[in-house]
């Protein structure tokens, strides 16, 4: 039906020589996306390995080395709405590529930082980068492949990444530090960077663009003051503590931002995101279960990682091997959720693999801290998998919930939610493991807040994720 427009009523013939062409390229798309939101996503960990020998090498002192690592995430999470809403207006493709352009460019230049400043710098035009890209990764995706089971083994694909690249990015980090250096960490990405953009000016279609929508620029201030302001204070909450006045100061201010932006939002000619559409249960329950997942995955995967290397003794590529398990399943997931999906709609994969996901790290708080390597290894898995196994039906719910054109707008309100999980997850962990000398009881309660995350995304999905999807 996508070729009725163009083939004419008249002529029924041209269709049938032009379909092996779409199934001959059909997933040279989904590689150029994928490779640019792995790229993304690899630099949010890969960092944590070579920071240390950063700081040492340009001699930076500790709020220095925080803001290496934290520059990139504050960006990267406060500009996602605005390279949502710059997508639908000017393009997806174009915006995706520019985000690719400016991320390469940005990342060549740390590579060659001769100081922490100018790498703090930066670090801020990368994430200014991977903002632009995310969004427009799912809206390039919904385009190319109309087809519901073909998207939703694309969207399990591109989920699948995230897992990957968070929990490669230690192993490959500590690889690259302990062989080359700590550049080689920024310089690995010209090459991806290169490859995703020929990818995809070969291989991706212009998307549609709405150039007649404003830009609601008090909106995309609004936005980006609460996602940066809520993020640094849950960075700064893993180091200073939930009660110090700094971390309230930080969520009042994003709380304050975030009224200012819903009332922004009703008020507006041409919203951000139209508020009945944030009133759909699919919408804003997808959106919080993504929140919740990554709160779960990546405070498992933090706090694993600080615990093997802090009480264990494990070095940064020993931890990186550690952790592999928790990705091995991701890939897996993501190709049988895929499938699955046709055959019994989303809602019950969503729900699986939340239950499953909240079995494992219900385990391995069971086992203790102390327990041996090998009993952690199934827990893990079934984080992995879980995760994975669930992220392909909501993302399909929330984008599927998107009215046209508002695909970029959905992707990075989706995206927004996941990476405040992740900074939530992170700085919780990170806590609790601070609360005690040894860190046990730390890691065992973070553990089962986070199999308390998963159940609760069992349940919202169950209430707000469609049994079966429809087709149009």
């Amino acid at each position: 039906m996508t070729f009725a427009d163009s083939a004419g009523a008249s002529e029924p013939v041209p269709p049938a020589p032009s379909a092996p062409e779409p199934a001959r390229r059909s997933w040279a798309p989904l590689l150029a996306v994928c490779t640019g939101y792995f790229m993304v996503i690899l630099d949010v960990t890969i960092i944590n390995v070579a920071v240390p020998v950063v700081g040492r090498e340009l001699s930076a002192s500790l709020t220095g080395i925080q803001w290496i690592t934290d520059a990139y995430t504050l960006v990267f999470a406060g500009f996602l709405m605005t390279g949502g809403a710059l997508g639908d207006r000017l393009g997806s493709r174009r915006v995706f590529c520019s985000g690719v352009v400016v991320f390469t460019v940005s990342s060549a230049a740390c590579a060659f930082a001769p100081s922490t400043l100018f790498l703090i710098g930066a670090r801020l035009v990368e994430g200014l980068g991977a903002a632009l890209i995310v969004p427009g990764s799912l809206a390039l995706l919904q385009h190319a492949y109309p087809a519901p089971g073909t998207r939703s083994r694309a969207f399990g694909l591109w989920g699948s990444m995230a897992g990957i690249a968070a929990s490669a990015g230690p192993l490959l980090g500590g690889l690259l530090v302990t062989t080359v250096g700590w550049r080689w960490v920024f310089l690995i990405n010209l090459p991806v960077g290169a490859a995703c953009l020929a990818l995809t000016v070969r291989h991706v279609s212009r998307s549609p663009r709405h150039a007649d929508r404003a830009l609601d620029w008090p909106a995309q201030c609004a936005v980006v003051a609460a996602v940066a302001l809520l993020t640094a204070a849950l960075n700064e909450a893993g180091r200073r503590g939930w009660s110090d006045p700094a971390v309230l100061a930080g969520v009042g201010l994003a709380a304050s931002a975030a009224a200012a932006f819903a009332l922004r939002e009703r008020l507006a000619g041409s919203p951000v995101l139209p508020l009945s559409v944030l009133r759909s249960r699919a919408m804003s329950g997808g959106a919080v279960i993504g929140l919740l997942f990554n709160f779960g995955f990546y405070g498992m995967v933090f706090t694993a990682s600080l615990d093997f290397q802090r009480r264990r003794g494990f070095s940064a590529l020993d931890t990186g091997l550690a952790l592999f398990p928790a990705v091995a399943m991701t890939m897996f997931a993501s190709v049988l959720s895929g499938r699955l999906t046709r055959r019994t709609g989303d809602r019950p994969l969503v729900v699986c693999g939340m239950l499953l996901a909240a079995l494992g790290l219900a385990g391995w708080a069971a086992a203790g801290a102390d327990a041996a390597y090998p009993l952690l290894v199934v827990p893990m898995m079934a984080a992995g998998f879980g995760t994975s196994f669930a992220l392909t039906g909501s993302t399909a719910t929330v984008m599927a919930a998107a009215p046209a054109g508002y695909a970029g707008a959905a992707s990075a309100l989706f995206n927004t939610t996941r990476q405040i999980g992740s900074a939530t997850g992170v700085a919780l962990g990170g806590s609790l493991l601070a609360m005690t000398t040894a860190g046990a009881a730390g890691l065992r309660t973070s553990m089962a807040v986070g199999a308390l995350a998963y159940l609760t995304a069992a349940g919202l999905a169950w209430l707000c994720v469609p049994a079966k999807r429809v087709v149009a």
